[in-house]
């Protein structure tokens, strides 16, 4: 597995402004393929990204979500620390959740077994709370703890954060995959038991110079980063184009329309998007989805995922999001993922409800500004 072990840590660029470098990994589903498990996951787990996103749907489910049912498809990660001394932990930064989770000592899944698990004794500043926690999974629950404890990001240290512990972690499938926990970068509307989202806590605080973050995703292993209170100049060209977030949760915004080969093929009439550096992929609606495929001449296996001839990928069209009048073309090179066992995959995903899901896919061409000060997106041509 072609995981990174990055020999630089993070920084800070000026007071109140900090990088935390990202690591690209191969995605859960590439790992499962080469293992010869990948179908037998299809065969035995329904899978769908917008599970991730109950207010998606007519008839939201009450749980609180967390986005690991989606871990298929994650494949950036970064290191944290939790406690005093402090205790180290690989995390996807994910805007498209709210909470901080990791494995616990007292789990005994296979798959905490199988990662760096949180030891409260052996931390100084740890205070338990007595709640529980109940993250749905899409292979069952995962059952936990609500502590609290120092947690340090980057150089960044946020006393007094909430964060779950699992105690019972569902799915064969967890024991594969590279990350501990999540870190969710999302609105605090989202976080299960109303506890206040990491970086929430960091504005708090007043360590940020700006309340706003920012995420450039490399093509390559390294040179991937998130960095909280500031926007790094470097990683884009061009202008930055700010859109209003429609919805305070998620970062969702309002999307025009899709557009492939001058024609609009889905999205017609506008629809709603959500920036998600927790999902790999593009997903949406499946008549959308199919549009897309159809356009971009992908046929669909017996498991679901749509496949393209490797030859063909010069010759195929920009698939372009159109948001708020402005146009964001993502190319075949961009949106087909080269594969050495078998053929190119499509990385559009169908999804229930009416989301469009704006994954890795999409950020690794727009370098992304999470503004929580204006409740806006903005997006600028990546390098």
């Amino acid at each position: 597995m072609r995981f990174l072990v990055l020999l630089c840590t993070a920084s800070v660029l000026s007071q109140g402004i900090t990088r935390l470098p990202l690591e690209r990994g191969k995605k859960l589903r590439e790992v499962l393929r080469k293992k010869g498990l990948l179908h037998h996951f299809f065969q035995h787990h329904r899978y769908d990204i917008g599970t991730k996103f109950p207010h998606a749907f007519p008839n939201g489910t009450e749980v609180a979500t967390e986005p690991l049912l989606n871990t298929l498809d994650m494949e950036y990660y970064g290191t944290i620390s939790i406690g005093t001394p402090p205790q180290v932990f690989t995390v996807v930064f994910d805007t498209g959740s709210s909470n901080l989770w990791v494995p616990s000592i007292s789990c005994t899944s296979l798959a905490c077994q199988n990662h760096q698990m949180f030891n409260p004794s052996q931390s100084s500043t740890y205070k338990s709370t007595g709640q529980n926690l109940s993250i749905q999974y899409g292979t069952g629950n995962m059952e936990g703890i609500v502590g609290s404890d120092t947690v340090t990001v980057a150089s960044l240290v946020d006393t007094n954060q909430l964060f779950g512990l699992s105690t019972t972690e569902p799915g064969q499938f967890f024991v594969h995959v590279k990350f501990d926990g999540v870190l969710g970068l999302g609105y605090p509307n989202l976080a299960a038991d109303g506890i206040t989202p990491v970086f929430d806590n960091l504005v708090n605080e007043s360590l940020l110079e700006e309340n706003l973050f920012s995420i450039y995703l490399s093509r390559e292993t390294t040179g991937s980063v998130v960095i909280f209170g500031g926007i790094d100049e470097s990683y884009f060209t061009g202008s930055i184009n700010w859109i209003f977030v429609s919805y305070q949760g998620y970062w969702q915004i309002s999307m025009d329309s899709i557009i492939v080969n001058s024609q609009e093929i889905a999205c017609s009439g506008g629809c709603q998007a959500i920036v998600d550096t927790g999902t790999s992929l593009v997903a949406g609606p499946p008549s959308g989805i199919s549009n897309i495929q159809s356009a971009v001449g992908a046929r669909q296996d017996m498991y679901g995922e749509y496949n393209v001839n490797c030859s063909s990928i010069s010759t195929m069209p920009d698939v372009i999001f159109v948001i708020d009048g402005v146009q964001y073309p993502v190319s075949a090179l961009a949106y087909i993922e080269q594969n050495d066992q078998g053929p190119c995959i499509s990385s559009f995903q169908n999804t229930s409800g009416d989301l469009w899901i704006l994954g890795d896919v999409f950020i690794r061409v727009y370098y992304s500004i999470f503004d929580r000060a204006n409740n806006r997106v903005g997006l600028a041509k990546a390098i």
